[in-house]
């Protein structure tokens, strides 16, 4: 059974790692650079913003928080030319949702098996909350480097600043 100290732990890391999504979009200086494609990188900024929100929105929020989101993961992937304004609205959703999703997570529930099968496999929930934590760093650094790869500008947004940590 996890410790009940490190459920705060990871609802702080998850909020931390979103905010920076955040501030990565908003780093963009127009609308047309979030979705500029270059060889070599996969996705846009703009596409990484979308699947971060439906995914957190899904995991966290539907399947764990009841919140009734309904994802679409293709669109994520699809989708070109969303204004800022609206995946910062997404990412704040995504937000929304981890404290939702947050709020039902216990000890007792970090032991169990996830309330959805993943790649139709029985994960515990403990790991693939952590799971889903690294895939938003992941997807974090990639905004970051399309970003600088896109504009040049090779300013830091301050992406997993250890001072947003807490004190023990």
């Amino acid at each position: 059974m996890a410790s009940p100290n490190v459920i705060p732990t990871i609802h702080t890391l998850l909020r931390r790692e979103l905010a920076a999504v955040r501030r990565s979009i908003e780093a963009y200086p127009d609308e047309k650079s979030v979705w500029a494609e270059r060889p070599g990188l996969p996705n846009t900024g703009g596409n990484l913003a979308l699947h971060l929100a439906g995914n957190l929105q899904h995991f966290f929020g539907a399947v764990l928080g009841k919140t009734g989101y309904v994802r679409d993961r293709d669109s994520e992937f699809s989708r070109r030319g969303v204004p800022r304004a609206e995946l910062v609205k997404q990412l704040d959703a995504a937000a929304l949702a981890i404290d939702a999703g947050m709020k039902a997570v216990t000890s007792e529930r970090l032991a169990q098996p996830y309330p959805e099968h993943v790649g139709g496999r029985t994960i515990p929930t403990q790991d693939f909350v952590v799971h889903l934590l690294s895939h938003l760093a992941y997807h974090l650094g990639q905004i970051d480097y399309h970003r600088r790869v896109v504009t040049g500008d090779s300013t830091s947004i301050g992406a997993i600043a250890v001072k947003e940590l807490g004190t023990g």
